[in-house]
């Protein structure tokens, strides 16, 4: 959060953007972000506020309830994602992944990130044939060098066809797919 914290005073607003602006396919709704902040809804309700009064986010009406998400038709869209992601540490992983670990054809968040929370532990699926000596030294340097763990899930490309079924009902999140990789969109949130 560090990235932002310059930019922008109001811790949170820069976690409702974190939460958001990670993936721009999930939605989030003011009682639901409070519990999870651990802030009072009002708080939560003058920031939402200011965000869609600024084009930032998008608004829906489910019930009783309305739901947020980010507008990704913003012209500050792209470079919003793209510091969400430098300050959680998803590009830093990514270029190590993909130079070092072997024939990767599919990298992807599950549960938590995926659906845009930090909560500090990352799971991250690889499909492919990678070296598992260098991944373990690659995640310990990634992780302090984003102060936040990371699980991984190493698939070959058949475990991860018998597995779609099962990954594709937990909230997922593609990071990075190569040509032969297939379903990337696996429950994709």
């Amino acid at each position: 959060m560090d990235l932002f914290s310059g930019l922008i005073t109001s811790k949170t607003r820069i976690r409702i953007l974190m939460r958001l602006f990670l993936n721009p396919e999930g939605n989030a709704y003011l009682r639901e972000l409070a519990d999870e902040f651990a802030v009072s809804p009002s708080q939560v309700k003058e920031e939402l506020s200011q965000l869609s009064g600024a084009g930032l986010l998008e608004s829906e009406k489910h019930g009783r309830q309305i739901h947020y998400r980010a507008n990704t038709q913003h012209p500050l869209f792209p470079e919003l994602h793209s510091m969400v992601h430098k300050a959680l540490g998803m590009d830093r992983i990514i270029d190590s992944v993909i130079g070092r670990l072997g024939r990767l054809e599919l990298a992807f968040l599950l549960d938590d990130y995926a659906e845009g929370k930090d909560t500090g532990i990352i799971d991250l699926g690889l499909v492919g044939d990678i070296d598992r000596a260098n991944l373990i030294d690659l995640v310990g340097k990634t992780e302090r060098y984003i102060g936040r763990k990371i699980r991984t899930l190493v698939l070959t490309p058949e475990e991860y066809e018998r597995m779609y079924l099962v990954l594709k009902k937990r909230p997922l999140l593609p990071l990075w797919v190569s040509g032969k990789a297939t379903k990337p969109e696996a429950g994709a949130a």
